[in-house]
């Protein structure tokens, strides 16, 4: 079986998860939207490759809905792994090895380069302190490490580690000493800690929702 370029994979995979969710093929504008696409004719290209190297099939071409997958051919899952659940205001639970689940690449193929995939990774949100910046109990969100953690700016999304706990906030610099965590819930109070003793686990890329 060919191997798939970059963009192609990124379809393919995409279309693995579509399928595994709604259990019917997606249409061409969805993909469109999907992969962050202004016109279906990559859509169509990318299709036209998958097809000719044995991934999908196609019943009738000018119809709506007409993939199917080539199930004996699908590879092993990929992806960005899940590596556990942070509640907006809790812990995070780490899972044991060979239970990490992944979201495929696909989802985050708009937001970031390939060769930065590999910084990325997420967490299962439990908790409703983030809910006016619309991530809500469920979500998933992915998350970058980061490369300098002195260098994230104000009113950044983090998930910061303190005092053995990990919470999905606003990052606010107080001073020089002081980081206040901040939510985005009017019910919930933020949280002022010493900058030396905060850990800047990962910084907030984008979210999904609905994943089981």
């Amino acid at each position: 079986m060919q191997a798939l370029t970059r963009v192609q994979q990124q379809l393919y995979d995409w279309l693995v998860s579509y399928f595994e969710q709604n259990q019917c093929p997606p249409t061409i504008r969805e993909m469109q939207e999907a992969m962050g696409l202004k016109s279906p004719a990559p859509i169509q290209s990318r299709l036209d490759a998958l097809e000719l190297k044995g991934y999908i099939e196609r019943s009738s071409y000018g119809r709506s809905r007409n993939i199917r997958l080539v199930q004996e051919r699908m590879p092993a899952p990929k992806g960005i792994p899940i590596m556990g659940a942070i509640a907006a205001g809790g812990l995070v639970e780490t899972f044991a090895d060979g239970e990490v689940e992944y979201v495929p690449e696909a989802f985050l193929a708009a937001k970031t380069s390939s060769h930065e995939m590999s910084k990325h990774f997420a967490v299962r949100v439990r908790g409703d302190s983030m809910i006016d910046a619309s991530i809500t109990s469920g979500d998933v969100v992915f998350l970058k490490k980061p490369d300098d953690p002195k260098a994230i700016k104000n009113g950044t999304i983090v998930a910061a580690r303190v005092e053995g706990q990990t919470t999905l906030k606003y990052l606010q610099r107080v001073d020089e000493e002081t980081i206040r965590l901040e939510p985005a819930n009017s019910n919930f109070l933020p949280i002022d800690v010493n900058a030396e003793e905060i850990n800047i686990q990962g910084v907030y890329v984008g979210s999904v929702r609905g994943l089981i």
